[in-house]
């Protein structure tokens, strides 16, 4: 828990809990850590009502919390399920759902259990997809939403290691179906036993490319617009194609609200087209553009007669679409600690 403090005084912290060894077992690790400094945890469950049984191993799982001290709250994914991308929307009612769970506690810091076996399934999948180098330095310990900080402790933590501590604690877990149903990419992934040699960027490395990132940011663009970044076209035309590609990939990820990194091919073409402008002060709506749901568009300062780039949510996008993603400029210092 180091490279996360702050911490209050006396620590009150939220842990996404499904019942699966690698969260109840980062339930007890956490509560141990949070009673040792005379703060607390709450356990929160959330039922995806997938399956029948669901409902009554949320209900196991809190009982068992409770013989451990720890409180839990069970929270309901109760609106109708999508026919296509039924993983990908489970995810974001989950993440919607426990950050408003922290919102209702007053509780700023939200922990997950992903760990070192997750992490290298996660960047396999991305470099299956082509991702940049942003995709490929695999998911980031911190990260700040607007509702509070998400926190992954274990993710230099292999999955055998979780298990060997349940084990020897006598404590049983659930293990979810979904993770071995053929239909999911991580459930294929998993069955085929060995994984691509491709593996997380290193933390030190990391965090230097962040600040890097943070400081390009900073002198490039300009935050201070209502659900918008306005990137300085000269300024973002003077850096090299690979720091003009990753600052754009993370200005579109945070404002256009996706999960996922734009691929690398797609920012490398709309990078090279942001440092080009046909003509001498040219600018309008026929150099305007979309792109990983935001519209681009070149317009002229008329205080300073500078080009700049406004950034903003794709049209008839409602700003509900992008709750609980990465705040600006935050997304910009997400730490790589592992």
């Amino acid at each position: 828990m180091m490279p996360f403090e702050p911490f209050e005084r006396r620590p009150t912290i939220a842990i996404g809990v499904s019942g699966g060894r690698d969260s109840l077992c980062l339930a007890l690790l956490a509560h141990a850590w949070a009673r040792a400094r005379e703060g607390r945890v709450l356990a929160l469950i959330v039922d995806h009502r997938l399956r029948p049984e669901a409902a009554a191993e949320a209900a196991s799982t809190a009982a068992l919390l409770a013989r451990h001290g720890i409180a839990a709250e069970i929270l309901a994914w109760s609106e109708a399920k999508p026919a296509t991308g039924l993983q990908e929307a489970a995810r974001a009612a989950r993440y919607r759902l426990l950050f408003e769970a922290c919102r209702r506690h007053g509780i700023v810091h939200l922990l997950v259990a992903h760990q070192a076996d997750d992490q290298a399934e996660t960047v396999a999948m991305r470099a299956k997809r082509g991702s940049g180098l942003d995709g490929l330095a695999g998911m980031a310990a911190l990260v700040e939403h607007r509702d509070g900080r998400l926190l992954r402790p274990l993710l230099s933590v292999p999955r055998a290691r979780l298990t060997t501590t349940l084990v020897e604690g006598g404590i049983d877990w659930i293990d979810d179906p979904s993770n071995a149903d053929p239909r999911f990419e991580r459930a294929r992934l998993r069955a085929g036993a060995v994984l691509p040699a491709a593996k997380p960027e290193p933390a030190t490395a990391r965090r230097v490319r962040e600040a890097r990132l943070a400081g390009i940011a900073l002198e490039t663009l300009d935050f201070d617009r209502p659900a918008s970044v306005a990137v300085d076209q000269a300024l973002f035309g003077r850096l090299p194609p690979g720091e003009g590609a990753r600052l754009l990939g993370r200005i579109v990820q945070a404002v256009g609200g996706r999960e996922y990194p734009t691929r690398r091919e797609r920012l490398d073409r709309a990078a090279a087209r942001l440092s080009r402008v046909d003509g001498p002060g040219k600018s309008g709506k026929g150099l305007d553009f979309t792109l990983s749901g935001c519209r681009l568009m070149l317009r002229k300062d008329p205080a300073d007669r500078r080009l700049r780039w406004i950034v903003g949510p794709e049209s008839g996008r409602k700003d509900e679409q992008i709750q609980g993603k990465p705040l600006l400029p935050a997304v910009f210092f997400a730490c790589g600690a592992q």
